[in-house]
């Protein structure tokens, strides 16, 4: 897959009709100077992931969250969204879901950080599950990256054909249980692996006795990476890393 070939604005302005929403968190002190957007998994909401804002916002107090809700209803969960529709885990499937949905997600992305007034170095992405693929796919494709990717629970599709890396590509954690029976934690260890391969700084963190959620340490991972990535402490030191996490 290679990453070097981003979404055109027609495609966006196409889609434009049916502009991303959902819940923000503001800064809890003066104006914002990252933007946090927290992108949910399939048949879940906005909400769902709003939930972490507060907790990271202790470390990151100038830092403005944002969960939009997907951009189609769900059909297994009538009350949910999905970014884009899964009939069984099949990677070519899904790596047409993640492409179909980036468009989307760029553009409400470029809006929050117009509305904000910020640029792509202050912007992290965080994922679960189906989320986590659009983190992924949207963070490592866009022409201006974001300073950070976390994901939880979830994969990149078209990890094994992934093209070098560029210089820029931020740093990425990756977070999942080893007890997941919907992605199993197999995917964890093809998606740091690819990733590590093609040039990015990767860590990863196998939660013991986890399923298919973010537990206390996975959550606690996730701001101090978040944290470290926005204070520029993850700046790339070798070539290719990939590494876990005790």
């Amino acid at each position: 897959m290679d990453f070097a070939r981003r979404t055109r604005s027609s495609d966006v302005m196409a889609l434009g009709a049916r502009a991303l929403s959902g819940p923000r968190l503001p800064p809890a002190r003066g104006k914002a100077t990252h933007l946090v957007v927290l992108c949910h998994g399939y048949g879940a909401d906005g909400n769902d992931l709003i939930g972490l804002a507060p907790h990271w916002q202790r470390l990151l107090p100038t830092a403005a969250f944002v969960a939009p809700n997907a951009p189609e209803p769900c059909a297994g969960a009538p009350s949910g969204y999905q970014w884009f529709a899964i009939s069984r885990m099949n990677p070519a499937e899904m790596a047409r879901g993640v492409e179909s949905a980036a468009g989307l997600l760029n553009a409400f992305i470029d809006a929050e950080l117009a509305r904000l007034e910020l640029s792509a170095e202050r912007l992290a992405l965080v994922g679960f599950s189906q989320g986590t693929m659009m983190s992924l796919h949207v963070g490592l494709s866009r022409a201006a990256k974001p300073s950070v990717i976390v994901g939880y629970s979830g994969m990149l599709p078209g990890a094994e054909s992934l093209a070098k890396l560029s210089q820029s590509t931020p740093p990425i954690l990756l977070v999942h249980g080893d007890s997941d029976q919907m992605i199993p934690a197999d995917a964890l260890f093809e998606t740091a692996g690819a990733l590590g391969r093609a040039g990015a700084m990767v860590q990863w963190h196998l939660s013991q006795g986890v399923g298919h959620g973010i537990d206390p340490v996975g959550l606690a991972m996730g701001g101090m990476f978040l944290v470290m990535a926005f204070r520029g402490q993850l700046q790339r030191r070798s070539q290719d890393i990939a590494c876990p996490l005790p």
